[in-house]
């Protein structure tokens, strides 16, 4: 069973751990080169979800070292349409953030092309900023004939623009890897719209509407022949047969590769083809495709009816780019069977992971910042209890945690509130000494409150960091704090958190001011608490039932 996240650049990830033809189906929503930065907002105790933010991702683009690198990457490889194209590129536009991120994208989905197996489907979820260069990349990568639609998502009802057409959707660009892919036909409720089209009732009281049974064009084949002493030729059309109706009348797959005019015969047999009357001579007219109401309407590829996730969704997190899972769970039942393993490479909060998980697949995830990862695991593990999945790349001992605390102390103080139970902060805010914070019940589980976490990634720590911990604790009237650091405190800390009181809570009694070490952390051992609430949950939702839960220790699964 594959249920994966890694944390890591996807591009690394992709080469050293997912292997050839292993996955099915593959979402990806990367940034959309909007030249913008983007913060998650968490649902502080006080409501304040603007303070409580934390940038997810810096959604800009310069041309440098690791630009010229992906495309030399590409120059190097075997796709000679893509080497082509892009040199085509990056003649045309020059070295700029539009090329740094045209080579940032088409250098992954060379890796995704060859992971996806033989009958394997990608979606590639944009915006108008960069679609049109992103599917002159696709053709190159997949081919102009594995093109399979570009789905519009209808993102927001209205949007008000300065001097051009309102921006309201996105766009997502469907390829396969072959000609033969996996495909469920999905069908939605009808609209009256739609029914009020299906006006007629024949004598086995089947409801339809009449179609054309031609297209347009000649042709020189059978499909170009008269039928019936009727010549589509002669309207400069050709004969064009549903393969769909003729396998709904014969059960048989055969069926699809009968000649035209015998699919035709079969059609008129079923009582499929309408015959109209010329008001002339009462002789039958040019026939038509006796289309019959279904019980849903087939989708179409626009997608109108899944609405963007407003401020009171249920399932919003508070990331900036979040889908409705409703979208990822179309894609995913459109394009991949139970059992099958879909991968997103920019996972951002989970959002085709989870979908994933609730139909029955298999599934990777992908992301570069422990914000994300941490945000995942919590939305997977409170979303399906018990569910059993493997984080990679992220610490897994008291060594690889001090190794990314010297390599990337902002990443590790990421990490470590996630794994207090909290969540982390903005760097770029003036709190010193604050790195996250952590909501608890209050009030016998009436109402929910924050402490604060400090997060010391070296080894210069010293009782004045305390102290000033202490001093943000008594501004911002935070009952409880948290100061995580490699080692042991001093002697001179341990004074600082004892002159903090104790405090009584409906709970127990517990510290106000408590330290953390990576050791207690790989050895299980959590700080000592009222019991916590997850930050991915919204808080109003938690209080709903908060009052339902008994003083249990650890994070509140609710």
């Amino acid at each position: 069973m594959t249920k994966r996240l890694y944390y890591g650049d996807n591009l690394g990830v992709l080469r050293e751990h997912i292997a050839d033809d292993s996955v099915d189906l593959i979402y990806l929503d990367p940034p959309f080169n909007s030249n913008a930065g983007y913060n998650v907002l968490f649902k502080s105790a006080s409501g304040a979800s603007a303070e409580a933010s934390i940038e997810a991702f810096d959604d800009t683009w310069t041309w440098g070292e690791s630009s010229q690198n992906a495309l030399m990457d590409i120059e190097s490889g075997t796709n000679r349409p893509l080497t082509v194209m892009m040199q085509a590129m990056h003649g045309a536009i020059g070295e700029n953030p539009l090329m740094a991120y045209l080579a940032m994208m088409a250098v992954r989905l060379v890796e995704l092309h060859r992971v996806l197996r033989p009958t394997g489907s990608l979606y590639l979820h944009c915006d108008p900023t960069a679609s049109h260069y992103l599917k002159l990349v696709l053709d190159a990568v997949f081919g102009a004939e594995n093109f399979r639609n570009e789905i519009v998502w209808k993102r927001t009802t209205a949007h008000s623009a300065a001097r051009r057409w309102g921006d309201v959707h996105d766009t997502i660009l469907f390829y396969s890897k072959g000609p033969a892919f996996v495909w469920t036909e999905l069908t939605i409720e009808l609209t009256d719209e739609y029914a009020s089209r299906y006006k007629k009732t024949d004598s086995l009281g089947r409801v339809w509407s009449d179609d054309n049974l031609t297209g347009p064009g000649t042709r020189k084949g059978e499909s170009g022949q008269p039928w019936r002493e009727h010549d589509p030729g002669a309207k400069g059309a050709h004969w064009k047969v549903s393969n769909k109706a003729v396998l709904s009348v014969t059960g048989d797959p055969e069926s699809v590769n009968l000649s035209t005019h015998a699919k035709l015969d079969v059609l008129d047999e079923a009582g499929l083809i309408h015959w109209p009357r010329s008001r002339t001579d009462g002789k039958p007219g040019f026939p038509r495709f006796k289309r019959l109401i279904s019980s849903g309407m087939v989708l179409q590829d626009v997608i109108a009816d899944i609405s963007p996730i407003n401020s009171q969704a249920q399932e919003r997190l508070g990331y900036p780019t979040q889908k409705p899972r409703a979208l990822l769970e179309r894609i995913i039942a459109a394009s991949s069977n139970p059992g099958d393993v879909v991968l997103d490479p920019f996972c951002g909060c989970g959002t085709a992971v989870d979908a994933a998980e609730k139909l029955g697949r298999q599934w990777i995830g992908i992301d570069i910042t422990h914000l994300a990862i941490g945000m995942i695991e919590n939305r997977m593990r409170e979303g399906y209890p018990g569910i059993a999945f493997e984080t990679i790349g992220v610490p897994r001992d008291l060594a690889s945690a001090e190794r990314l605390a010297l390599d990337d102390p902002h990443q590790f103080q990421q990490w470590v509130c996630w794994q207090v139970g909290g969540f982390p902060r903005d760097k770029k805010g003036g709190d010193k000494g604050v790195d996250g914070w952590f909501n608890y019940l209050a009030e016998g589980g009436k109402r929910i409150e924050t402490g604060v976490i400090s997060v010391k990634a070296g080894d210069n720590v010293n009782p004045n960091m305390v102290r000033d911990l202490g001093r943000v604790m008594e501004r911002d009237k935070h009952r409880f704090g948290l100061f995580v650091m490699k080692g042991l405190p001093t002697r001179g800390m341990l004074g600082e958190a004892a002159s903090q009181p104790m405090i009584e809570t409906e709970f127990g009694r517990f510290p106000a001011l408590q330290f953390v070490t990576l050791a207690e952390l790989f050895q299980g051992l959590k700080p000592k608490l009222p019991p916590l609430i997850s930050p991915v949950k919204k808080a109003a939702r938690v209080e709903t039932r908060a009052s339902h839960q008994q003083g249990s220790q650890g994070a509140l699964n609710i």
